[in-house]
């Protein structure tokens, strides 16, 4: 219940609270606090989403009949404000496809660079620790979770940022910054300077994560074609981690443990040539950039994208923009849920970099280096979703072509890859930790890893699809509190994890991670069940929704009135 002493003025921040007997209790006090931030977050929220949408609809207005030109209308102070033509061919939508695959291409390039940066020292750890004289190994674990810190604060600033500014210029700046970062690794005097570099190179590659989903959104108005898309990009987060652990584990007992980064620092570089002709995608950016060519041209000329008329002031910026993240964490339950399922699946995933070890060197006694090669069955298991993915599309696609009532539903577009996803990393945690005996051969174990690899992309693959449906134009934000959370359990989680595996054993240790995926894995269950009311009752869903459905309804008017203008002269060039 809202609190009487909070009036809320429109949509703006106008919160006035007026003092009544009630709030001199000291109880009185803290509700009405509590509910006067509530108010607040949601004020921000409904502001936020209420402009946002209003610049989507003029970016993709479509004018009525007494409008001269369809790619502009005039505003009330007699600004010319430009939009999208139909089928206009600098509409990221409307990019040729052979262009879009570059795009898709560069993007997982770039998270390749990410990922495998965050578990590139796994392998050389303790060469480092060595080298450098450090003997506490509750230190062994610092070198990845200072890098996963930094994909704590990144996504939180460069996901909503990029929805500000635009994909191009913060995509290629961080992944210059990364490189940078990853040289100072390579030539780093000790350790904590060591520690300091990976934070720091984490934050710069948290970019990626947190960016590329709204460029695949950016560019790919079909939901179909996007989760495709979405599926070959998670895919390749998997393999850079998964490569890591090899080229560390070869270099450290080789050449040396700093060729480990001179070698991700040299696949940057070619990843370099890529990244640094990725398009900008993001439409308001795009508008602003044809209005301003415009204004150049006309000096005297008042064109304006509606990006332009937006205010770009710096509490704007703190306000509404970097928080959203945060907003959508605590008010969205989709997003809520997805966090904390994707967090502790994504915890266990590093976890394993030190569970692997314990396992494979302690127990069968491999090299670093063979023991890298252990992670391969994962990449086997994540490649295998794909086609498990693509067959459910195709079962999905045909069942709308039939007309079927529960293929137009939301929640059974990708939902359920995570309902098969959930239980397949559940019985590969099990099957890790009851087989790995001395007695049983290390395959045994080893082969856990297809499933595992399985279930991960599975569940990732679903949840991170239904969220960029759910929230198309803040898919950047809702992946960047999705991946910001992630990252905060991977930083911790890790932490316990040579303590538990001392403590419980390796079947005690992996069963107890089990038994909370199993306790996890009934939320797209859950999704399916109660999806489509979840999402009625959420503010950026509901407007989000409601503004494109006026929109296509209005699209389909303007070319049923474009067609029919056309038809005579159309007739008698025929004739």
């Amino acid at each position: 219940m809202t609190d009487p002493s909070v009036r809320q003025i429109g949509f703006g921040l106008n919160l006035h609270r007026e003092p009544t007997g009630a709030s001199r209790n000291s109880r009185s006090k803290h509700d009405g606090g509590l509910n006067y931030l509530a108010e607040l977050v949601q004020s921000i929220s409904n502001q936020d989403a209420e402009e946002r949408y209003r610049m989507e609809e003029a970016d993709n207005r479509i004018p009525t009949d007494d409008t001269p030109d369809s790619s502009q209308f005039q505003d009330n102070g007699g600004k010319t404000i430009i939009s999208w033509e139909i089928d206009d061919k600098e509409n990221p939508y409307n990019w040729p496809r052979w262009r879009k695959t570059l795009i898709v291409i560069t993007s997982m390039m770039t998270v390749i660079n990410s990922t495998m940066g965050s578990a590139l020292p796994s392998m050389a750890i303790p060469y480092m620790m060595k080298e450098w004289g450090v003997t506490a190994q509750e230190q062994l674990v610092l070198p990845i979770s200072t890098y996963l810190m930094g994909y704590v604060f990144g996504p939180i600033i460069w996901g909503p940022l990029s929805e500000h500014i635009g994909r191009q210029m913060l995509s290629t700046g961080c992944f210059i910054m990364f490189m940078i970062w990853t040289l100072a690794c390579a030539l780093a005097p000790n350790w904590p300077a060591m520690l300091v570099f990976r934070f720091f190179v984490g934050t710069c590659a948290s970019a990626p994560i947190a960016v590329v989903t709204g460029i695949l959104a950016d560019i790919f108005n079909d939901s179909v074609t996007r989760g495709r898309a979405m599926a070959y990009f998670m895919v390749t987060t998997v393999f850079g981690p998964l490569l890591a652990p090899i080229i560390s584990g070869f270099c450290s007992t080789s050449i040396g443990w700093r060729w480990t980064f001179w070698i991700g620092l040299i696949f940057a570089g070619l990843t370099l040539v890529l990244a640094i002709f990725l398009p900008e995608t993001y439409a308001p950016v795009l508008l602003s950039r044809r209005a301003a060519k415009i204004r150049k041209a006309d000096p005297k000329a008042q064109v304006y994208a509606a990006a332009d008329l937006e205010p770009h002031d710096m509490t704007q910026l703190v306000t509404r923009v970097l928080t959203r993240p945060i907003r959508m964490i605590l008010t969205e339950l989709i997003v809520t849920a997805t966090c904390l399922y994707l967090s502790l699946v994504y915890a266990i995933f590093y976890m394993s970099f030190q569970a692997f070890p314990i396992i494979f060197q302690n127990v069968y006694g491999l090299s670093p280096g063979v023991t890298g090669l252990c992670y391969l069955p994962i990449g086997v298991g994540a490649i295998l979703s794909l086609p498990i993915f693509f067959t459910y599309d195709h079962v999905l696609l045909r069942a709308q072509a039939r007309g079927e009532p529960w293929s137009k539903k939301e929640e059974y577009r990708r939902v359920p890859l995570a309902t098969l996803g959930g239980p397949l990393f559940v019985i590969s945690l099990f099957w890790l930790g009851w087989s790995a005996r001395s007695n049983v051969s290390f395959v045994v174990p080893m082969l856990a890893g297809i499933p595992f690899g399985g279930g991960f992309m599975l569940i990732f693959m679903a949840l991170l699809n239904y969220i960029t449906d759910a929230y198309e134009i803040f898919a950047a934000s809702a992946n960047a509190a999705a991946s910001s959370c992630r990252s905060v359990f991977a930083v911790v989680l890790p932490l316990a994890t040579t303590p538990m595996f001392r403590r419980l054993g390796i079947s005690g240790a992996c069963s107890l991670l089990g038994g909370l995926s199993l306790i996890m894995c009934v939320i797209p269950f859950i999704f399916i069940w109660k999806g489509e009311e979840i999402r009625a009752r959420s503010k950026f869903c509901t407007a989000l929704k409601q503004r494109k459905l006026e929109m296509e309804q209005e699209q389909e008017r303007q070319r049923a009135r474009a067609a029919a203008s056309r038809g005579p002269m159309h007739d008698k060039e025929t004739v």
